[in-house]
Order: C-alpha cells, then structure tokens, then sequence
C-alpha cells in the first residue's frame, strides 16, 4: 500500500507519515526533507537565495519523482497541493491522498514553540487561520479520505487511517 498525506502545518503530517510507515514496513518520504536533500540548503534558504517560484519549481518537480519512484507513504508540505501541477498530480494517483484536518485553535497550540517554522511568527494567529481557512478547499478537493487529528494521538491517526484505507482502494473520480 502507498499513500500521500495532505494537511496544514501542525496536522501531524510527518509523525503519522513515520509511524504508517513504521507500521507497514514501508519507507516514508517527506517531501521537505527531500527538498532540503536535493537543494543542499533549508527552505527557509531556498526562499531567500532563489524565491518562492523557484521553490515551487522544486516542489513540484520532488513532488513527481516521488509519485514516480516511492512504494510508501508520502507526507506532503502544507502548502503543495495549493499549486496547480501539484494538485493534478494528486488527484489523478492512484493511491489513497489523506487529508489529517485540524482546527486553527490547535494549529496555533501545536506550533506556538516551534522555532523552525518562521512562517507562524510571520504571520501571527489572524495571518495564520486566514491561510488555512484559504487552503482548506484545496485539501478538501485532493483528498479522498479526511481525519479529524484533533482529539486523537497520532497512533490513533493510524488507527484510523487504517480502518478507512481497508475499505477503499483507490480513487473513483479521479481526474
């Protein structure tokens, strides 16, 4: 089984995509990470040497080598499927795309020490639920199935995943 994980900053993204994998004995990728590798320099650095274009360039160009050449799970940055290539490229794969949903009020309590993402300072709590509130269709639109990870762990995120992942293969209007 491969699946892509989608959501906002603070969803729980990467420890899920870790801990899917773990579970399924499969190899996890996170797309910033892979960014970082392939770049040799921070986001944050990719950003102010070379902008937010180039950036996006990059995304997307990780985004597909990684649709091409993973068997595992996939955890997608906050902000990939915003963009349009990143958006087809999602809804026409045939694995399962997971939305972790998360309301704005635990955002901001999952991230307020998080020194690593410069974008939360920068934004400040209007900022930030203003740009979720943006990204929200989007996610809704790509994912095939959604999970509310406020109340739950992390292991119970996979838990759910799970249950709804044995009843749904793969997607049936994809585009």
């Amino acid at each position: 089984m491969r699946a892509i994980l989608v959501g906002f900053m603070g969803s729980g993204k990467t420890t899920v995509g870790e801990l899917l994998a773990d579970r399924l004995h499969l190899m996890h990728r996170d797309l910033d990470d892979v960014i970082v590798e392939r770049a040799g320099k921070t986001i944050q650095q990719i950003f102010d040497d070379e902008g937010e274009t180039a950036f996006r360039q990059l995304e997307h160009d990780v985004l597909a080598d990684t649709l091409a050449n993973s068997q595992g799970i996939i955890s997608t940055g906050g902000g990939t499927p915003i963009q349009m290539a990143n958006y087809q490229l999602l809804r026409k794969c045939d694995v399962p795309v997971i939305l972790l949903n998360v309301k704005p009020e635990t955002v901001l309590a999952r991230l307020a020490d998080d020194g690593k993402r410069p974008l939360v300072k920068e934004l400040g709590v209007d900022g930030l639920i203003g740009l979720k509130a943006k990204r929200d269709t989007r996610y809704h639109e790509v994912s095939d199935i959604e999970i509310d990870t406020d109340d739950l762990t992390p292991e119970e995120v996979v838990d759910a995943i799970l249950t709804h992942v044995k009843f749904r293969s793969v997607r049936h209007d994809a585009v």
